[in-house]
Order: C-alpha cells, then sequence, then structure tokens
C-alpha cells in the first residue's frame, strides 16, 4: 500500500481543500500518514497570495525534491504561475492547479497508473484534520470585491455561493462524526447567497445551521464590513450558540487608502458598524486585519490608523506590510514605499495594539468563560471560548483544572490573570 503524507500551506480555506485530498487519497487506497518522512508521495498544497507565502511554498517544494519520493503540488501558487513552476522546477513530478480539482484522481494517474477511478475532491469524503470536536466549513469559492492589492479572484474567480441544502447535509454529517465547534468561512462569509438573488444570503444559512443541535458553538470568519447587517448582528447577539466573535478586515482606517485600495465604505462607516456591534453584542470580540505601506500611505497616515485603533479598542490585530503582487492594480501605483519603511510602520501598528490588547485582556480578569478544551499542554490545558478562534491567531487561554478533564469538553472558566496576548484561568465547572 503506497502511504501518502501532505504539507498543507496558507489559511484555513487551504486546509480545507487539503482535507479534501486526504479523502480523496484514503479512497484511492493510500495509507495516508501524519509525517512525510513516512510517505512515499509527498503532496504539498501551496499559498500564493503575498511574497512571503510564494516564498515558504518554493522553499517547501525545493526541500522536498531532493527526496526519493514522489512530489505533488497542488493549490494557489500552482493555479496561478502553473507555466513558470514547470520550467523552473522541473524536478516535481506533477503540478495539479486549482481547475483540476474536479478530476485530480485522473491527474494522479499520470504517476500512478493502478489507479482506478477518475473521481475529482468531494466534500463526502473529507478527512477533518483540525482536532477531533472543530471543523471549518467553507460556504463558497472565490471573491467579488477586487481589492487593488488583492490576487484572490486572479487564483480562485469571482465569488460563488455554495447551495444552501449541500452545505447543510455537510455540516450534518460533521455533527455525526462528533465536531462540537463549527467555524464558518469563505473569502467574504458575508456575502453567502447574495449570487443566487432569491433571498438566501448568511443569516438564512446560520439559522438553519443553528437547527442542528449538536453544534455547541457556530464561529463566523471573515466577514466584510459594509455586509455586516443588523440583522446578523441581532442573530449573533440573540443566540449564544453563536460565539459573539466578529471578524471584520479592514486593512486601513484612512479614507483616501481604502479609496485606493478598492475598499467600500470610510472611515466613520468603520466607527459606526463597530460602535454598534459593542452595543448590541454582550462581551463582543473584535478582530481585525490592517495593511501598512500601501502606496501612498503617510506617517501621517499611519499616526491616523493608530489613533483609530485605540478609539475602536480591537480585541485581535493580524497586521503586515503591503506585498506588491504582480497583475493587481496596484503593482502600477506610484509612490511606492520601501521595505525598511514598512516594516517600521508596521512594528509601530504593532506595538500600539499591544497596549490595546494589554488592557482589554486585563478587562476579562475575573469573568467567567465558558467553552471547550482543546488540547492539554504538560500540566494545564488550552480553552477556546468566544474570545479566542481556532489555529493560535488569537493567543492562547491557559486554564489549570484540580480534575482530569477531556478534549472536547465543555467548561466554565474563571480568568484569573492577562497578558498581552494570553490569558490565564481556572476551571470553575
Amino acid at each position: 500500500m503506497k502511504k501518502a503524507g501532505i504539507i498543507s500551506l496558507g489559511c484555513p480555506k487551504n486546509r480545507v481543500d487539503s482535507e479534501h485530498i486526504l479523502g480523496l487519497l484514503k479512497r484511492i487506497g493510500y495509507k495516508v500518514v501524519n509525517s512525510t518522512e513516512d510517505a512515499d508521495i509527498v503532496f504539498i498544497n501551496t499559498c500564493g497570495f503575498i511574497t512571503d507565502a510564494k516564498k515558504e511554498s518554493i522553499e517547501i517544494i525545493l526541500e522536498n525534491i531532493d527526496t526519493e519520493k514522489k512530489v505533488v503540488v497542488t493549490g494557489c501558487l500552482v493555479e496561478r504561475y502553473l507555466k513558470d513552476l514547470k520550467k523552473e522546477i522541473p524536478e516535481v513530478d506533477l503540478w495539479i492547479p486549482i481547475k483540476d480539482y474536479g478530476i485530480f484522481a485522473t491527474r494522479l494517474k499520470e504517476i500512478d497508473p493502478e489507479i482506478t477511478f477518475s473521481n475529482g475532491l468531494d466534500y463526502h469524503y473529507r478527512l477533518i484534520s483540525s482536532g477531533p470536536f472543530t471543523s471549518y466549513l467553507r460556504i463558497g469559492e472565490g471573491c467579488s470585491n477586487h481589492c487593488s492589492y488583492c490576487a484572490i479572484p486572479l487564483i480562485r474567480g469571482e465569488y460563488v455561493s455554495r447551495p444552501l441544502e449541500e452545505i447543510v447535509e455537510e455540516a450534518k454529517h460533521l455533527a455525526s462524526i462528533g465536531i462540537k465547534e463549527l467555524v464558518v468561512l469563505e473569502q467574504d462569509t458575508s456575502k453567502y447567497g447574495l449570487d443566487f438573488k432569491n433571498g438566501t444570503n448568511i443569516v438564512v444559512l446560520l439559522k438553519k445551521l443553528l437547527e442542528i443541535k449538536d453544534f455547541d458553538y457556530i464561529r463566523l470568519l471573515y466577514l466584510y464590513p459594509d455586509e455586516v447587517t443588523d440583522e446578523l448582528i441581532e442573530l449573533i447577539g440573540s443566540n449564544p450558540r453563536l460565539t459573539s466573535y466578529f471578524d471584520i478586515p479592514i486593512q486601513h482606517s484612512e479614507d483616501h487608502i481604502l479609496k485606493a485600495m478598492n475598499r467600500r465604505g470610510n472611515k466613520q462607516d468603520l466607527l459606526n458598524l463597530f460602535s454598534k456591534i459593542r452595543k448590541k453584542v454582550d462581551n463582543a470580540i473584535i478582530r481585525t486585519t490592517i495593511m501598512v505601506g500601501f502606496p501612498g500611505e503617510t506617517e501621517e497616515d499611519v499616526d491616523s490608523l493608530i489613533e483609530f485603533m485605540k478609539e475602536v479598542k480591537f480585541d485581535h490585530v493580524g497586521a503586515f506590510a503591503y506585498s506588491r503582487e504582480e497583475d493587481t492594480p496596484s503593482y502600477d501605483f506610484s509612490n511606492q514605499i520601501d521595505e525598511e519603511t514598512k516594516q517600521a510602520r508596521l512594528d509601530r501598528v504593532m506595538k500600539a495594539q499591544q497596549s490595546i490588547s494589554y488592557r482589554n485582556n486585563k478587562g476579562h480578569v475575573g469573568k467567567i468563560m465558558e467553552g471547550l478544551i482543546f488540547a492539554k499542554e504538560h500540566n494545564h490545558y488550552l480553552f477556546r471560548s468566544y474570545y479566542n478562534a481556532p489555529d493560535n491567531i488569537d493567543g492562547k487561554i491557559i486554564v489549570e483544572s484540580k480534575v482530569p478533564l477531556s478534549i472536547g469538553q465543555k467548561v466554565k472558566v474563571r480568568i484569573t490573570e492577562a497578558f498581552v496576548y494570553d490569558l490565564i484561568g481556572e476551571v470553575i465547572i
């Protein structure tokens, strides 16, 4: 029996694709192994979003072609640069771009003629890799926002929602195998259903998912600011099984930068939105993503951005420097900013957010949070509540317990200490 391992790079959406690939490999008859060192065939699911991600993907590919294993490379980098990759790294045994995912097994026959069927990736056979009780649920594909810096539409195409019935079917299957925490995502989750033009939207979908009582928690990731409706805010605020966690990437606060980014809305719209969320949803946690160093940005813009961050008091911030991506509109913008200046601005923003996060976290001391135990480390446990998303993007909640706990167990925790990124607590129930 051939043994196959996978290296999955990039975002959670890519991870879901990797889980589909693993499911197909198992159907073919391969033995899926956790370590690529034990594999006969190594699959590398790449990211091609920004320069650093592309560099990481290339490095991983080069590391693996030096072995005697067969190497199959898939994902966003392949979709975007297939012709160049074939020319520059001919040692790779097989390249499979995203457009070929529907004939994945057929493509694999090119290096393994013993494969007897021609199926593509199928969510029915997906192998969950995010733990025994947590799963991502993708609700669409692509993006139609066309931000001037972003290559996603070039790679994944325009946004297309998955059929409602198909999503609910997959969710019911996930519940049947023990998933307690469902994380709903796509490049723009809030746009779900708008391409159907029949009234279906993200609120309709969430209400359907809430009918599945097996899920203790349902979390949303990647909401576009001007698509966060009052109806969505009220639904989250009125249902404890929908985590009060608002992941709303803004990229910047200054109007002229937002306009150059081709982002809808302006600073006042953002302030109004975050104020509304704080007023309507108890214990609301607001996470955002911020980009510095976009062409034309000034030091004064960064000053204003930091003041904006202090006013909103974001709980979690992911910040990064602008990456100049070929074939995107901003690639040809004048007033490009040098890398040293970008890094200095990024450091300023992150230092400011550290102070904000620490003050916010101190405000959690004494609070009681309900959530799930998801790991054990040494003599303590790691706990996830409405406060933090999977994959350690928001820091940790480290808890102690006088009695042994099991992975996936629902508990209540009193927060006892706070740090810049992490919280410490004790299990009380």
